[in-house]
């Protein structure tokens, strides 16, 4: 399956669930796209809250099914924590969510453009694949000849505030990674069980 490219917030709404984590899109329409939007019952079987909750989490990082299903066998491997928490770690990790965390992209979206786009460095080298994985105290910076992309000074000028696990230099325009993220410091509007769940039967 491919990657969705399709509008986001109706996404956001078709899943009943905020993907930028910002919840804009469902604060004027918390309801699914379409006629019946806000009369439709949804009463789901077991697979298929498992496979909803799956499609959140996809989603919100922006994944493909395959780098989705690959990062949740690799989680597998991992011998301490919880497999669920340690997936979304590994999501986390992923580069392209690193510069979202950062506030150097509006969406995940937009952070994989940067990456793609050569815009972004790695301990000073150009790297412009979005699953490179982060270490802890690597410095991610912006290019010197994109640091005056509108687009990369318009996200910073929005950012409120970012999570505890990661530091940026307003001036540098660089940051990094501190520390793994905790699990209760990321969406709790997935339950990862569910995902956990689902897999457990296809693999």
């Amino acid at each position: 399956m491919s990657r969705y490219t399709g509008p986001s917030w109706k996404q956001s709404r078709r899943l009943g669930i905020s993907l930028s984590e910002t919840g804009k899109e469902l604060s004027r329409r918390p309801y699914a796209p379409g006629q019946h939007g806000p009369n439709s019952r949804n009463k789901s079987s077991e697979y298929g809250l498992q496979l909803t909750e799956k499609q959140k989490l996809r989603h919100m990082y922006g994944l493909n099914e395959r780098q989705f299903r690959n990062l949740f066998v690799r989680a597998s491997k991992i011998k301490e924590g919880k497999h669920g928490a340690n997936f979304m770690v590994l999501l986390e990790r992923r580069l392209d969510n690193v510069v979202y965390r950062l506030g150097l992209a509006t969406t995940r979206r937009q952070a994989r453009q940067l990456v793609n786009h050569g815009h972004i460095t790695v301990d000073g080298k150009r790297v412009d694949i979005p699953s490179y994985e982060v270490e802890v105290g690597q410095v991610i910076s912006v290019r010197e000849k994109s640091q005056n992309l509108d687009i990369i000074k318009d996200a910073i000028e929005a950012t409120k505030g970012r999570l505890a696990f990661v530091s940026f230099d307003a001036d540098k325009l660089e940051g990094s990674l501190t520390r793994y993220p905790e699990r209760e410091e990321l969406s709790q509007d997935i339950d990862e069980s569910f995902v956990v769940e689902y897999y457990n039967q296809k693999l």
